[in-house]
């Protein structure tokens, strides 16, 4: 028993329940769930790169959001109840596939859990960038705890007005929160830092006596350290993207990279009836508007979304792969 769940105070809500007896605000108890455990192609370019990431999607969510694509997960319905001890080999697996980082999503709620078995992993070896894929409703004190641990931030910035997002998450003060958390996450990791994606593996080739690959002009930059921010544009509310897109930038410059994400699916069976003015997807002009905007406001260090980004390919099956 991990006393951190007793009177759970993780996350902002500051629940107060005890979880070892039962599911906090976040949907879940104090064990560990997970949902899988795979190599994952679509993440942003420097963090799949060609071989992967390896995320690991963690059951529960402190937020609510009336949207959410994975809501087999975020509330509590479907995961495998693991051990620390399980986790930590997860992650070595995971080193084995090759993958390029540990990308541990929406873990926010377990990191009284996560944290030892990450100094673990790491104390017994484990090489390659732990990142943390959160939403951002994360208190700061947690983030400090974090320091020395996590090599990679992937926050989300959701949204920067209240009303928002109370309506479509459920939670209240999540502007403020998640400034203040990218704000620790970025005085954590100050710079984006890379290396080539095949790097450590040539490394090892040439100790094993093996021909490298040097010259290979097909090698993925991979982040090795830093921050991203992404924002999921939402259909009618290309205004708040671009004043979270200013923020942003006139907040951090290209000390971070920002994500602009056009991927919005709607289930026309939840959002139809209550949340109608979101029951669609992003149109290119919505999209384009925001791209240009960024373009204009000198943004270099970004990532978009081309083509058909709104598909079912982005929602891998949470069948308990590599649990």
């Amino acid at each position: 028993m991990i006393t951190d769940y007793s009177d759970c105070r993780i996350c902002p809500r500051k629940c107060g329940i005890d979880r070892n007896h039962g599911p906090g605000a976040c949907k879940v108890g104090s064990m560990l769930q997970v949902s899988r455990a795979a190599l994952h192609m679509w993440e942003e370019p420097c963090i799949s790169g060609r071989a992967g990431s390896g995320t690991i999607f963690f059951t529960g969510c402190n937020l609510g959001c009336v949207y959410c694509q994975n809501q087999a997960i975020s509330r509590g319905r479907s995961g495998r109840e693991i051990t620390s001890e399980r986790l930590v080999d997860i992650f070595f697996e995971l080193e084995a596939q090759h993958a390029n980082n540990i990308n541990l999503v929406t873990g926010d709620h377990f990191l009284p859990t996560i944290r030892p078995a990450i100094r673990k992993a790491k104390k017994e070896g484990l090489r390659i960038p732990f990142l943390l894929n959160t939403s951002s409703y994360i208190s700061v004190d947690e983030l400090k705890q974090l320091e020395g641990l996590i090599d990679i931030y992937l926050p989300d910035l959701k949204y920067i007005r209240e009303q928002d997002a109370i309506r479509y998450s459920h939670a209240p003060g999540y502007p403020e929160i998640a400034k203040a958390a990218i704000a620790e996450m970025v005085r954590q990791q100050p710079e984006c830092v890379f290396h080539e994606e095949n790097e450590e593996t040539e490394e090892k080739d040439r100790t094993d006596g093996s021909a490298g690959s040097e010259g290979d002009e097909s090698r993925e930059k991979l982040l090795k350290k830093g921050v991203i921010v992404r924002h999921l544009l939402l259909p009618g509310m290309l205004i708040q993207a671009k004043l979270i897109l200013r923020y942003l930038y006139q907040t951090y410059g290209d000390q971070i990279y920002i994500s602009l994400l056009s991927q919005y699916t709607p289930d026309h069976t939840l959002l139809k009836d209550a949340y109608p003015e979101i029951d669609r997807r992003v149109t290119e002009y919505e999209y384009g508007s925001l791209v240009r905007y960024a373009e204009e406001l000198g943004v270099t260090r970004g990532f978009v979304q081309e083509g058909e980004a709104a598909d079912e390919s982005f929602i891998p099956e949470f069948d308990f792969s590599g649990v």
